[in-house]
């Protein structure tokens, strides 16, 4: 298939050993089939093979969001949000139209392969399980790992980027999570302390240029939509202080993430538009500044 008929959200892209491996939620594909895990690849980035399955949600999972597979010390890691039934408690705002606070939070699987198959590296998620989180990304510095992720507006009103410690085989959390930085951080946000404020799609990006440490996330913006943002540690460190942040595409898309492709090219990886069933992947040159990260154009799919 090509890439213009691959109906997808939150795109993830691993590249390795010639090949890349596109990763998704399987019902961008088919909405009756099993709650899991499919990959494709590619050669090109522009002509792709049928999916695989490489991994099937536990018994229960009602909505599989945000998949993204990571290579760390000979094996490879899905980080994954996953959905159930069970209602964690009121909402936090009296509003009609407010979505159900329903269990949701981030898992890790391990493969041998990027094919797969991924198993659950505990039975549970490495967010705290009375939160609302999703979206969780690792980040490794000195040794130790963290994970970045979401707490979810729909629980707590303004969303929050948060980071907590894993263990060194990355089997479990480490103490409490710390927030880097609210949703209304971003300029333009919403400011209506009755409205969701959303925080999505943490990614992390070290400049091997000039050292500078990128977080690249997703929000809504009146006006724009969903949008692309960038932000900056200040000391360099993932515990930051964070700021800096400025949109990076603001063209109702977003979920983007930062990799580089064979030809030496820094690439964003996003869907777009934010309209189901319309998500298409879409992919942009990205390249530094003494400002931060901009794009340069986008590559002809």
């Amino acid at each position: 298939m090509k890439t213009t008929d691959i109906h997808i959200r939150d795109p993830f892209i691993l590249a390795e050993d010639g090949t890349y491996f596109l990763y998704s939620q399987t019902g961008n594909r088919d909405e009756n089939a099993s709650r899991g895990v499919e990959v494709r690849t590619s050669r090109d980035l522009k002509n792709w093979d049928a999916p695989q399955t490489v991994m099937r949600a536990p018994k229960g999972t009602e909505a599989v969001w945000a998949p993204e597979v990571h290579a760390h010390n000979g094996a490879y890691y899905l980080f994954v949000t996953l959905t159930f039934s069970e209602i964690l408690g009121k909402p936090p705002v009296d509003a009609p139209d407010w979505m159900p606070l329903q269990k949701r939070g981030v898992w890790i699987f391990r493969a041998a392969s990027p094919l797969g198959p991924f198993l659950p590296l505990r039975d549970g998620p490495h967010t705290p399980p009375e939160w609302m989180a999703l979206d969780g990304t690792p980040f490794f510095e000195d040794g130790v790992a963290s994970m970045a992720f979401c707490h979810e507006w729909v629980q707590i009103v303004e969303g929050t980027m948060d980071l907590v410690r894993l263990s060194d085989d990355l089997s479990a959390p480490v103490g409490e999570p710390a927030v880097l930085f609210k949703a209304g951080d971003a300029p333009g946000a919403i400011i209506d302390p009755r409205k969701g404020k959303v925080t999505d799609a943490p990614f992390f990006y070290r400049s091997p240029r000039t050292g500078r440490l990128f977080m690249t996330w997703s929000t809504f913006i009146p006006g724009n939509g969903y949008c692309a943002f960038q932000t900056q540690s200040q000391s360099g460190r993932v515990a930051g202080p964070w700021g800096a942040h400025a949109p990076l595409y603001t063209g109702d898309g977003g979920h983007g993430m930062l990799f580089t492709d064979f030809n030496g090219r820094l690439l964003l990886a996003l869907h777009q538009p934010n309209n189901d069933p319309l998500e298409r992947l879409h992919l942009f040159e990205v390249r530094e500044t003494d400002v931060g990260l901009e794009i340069a154009g986008e590559i002809e799919p």
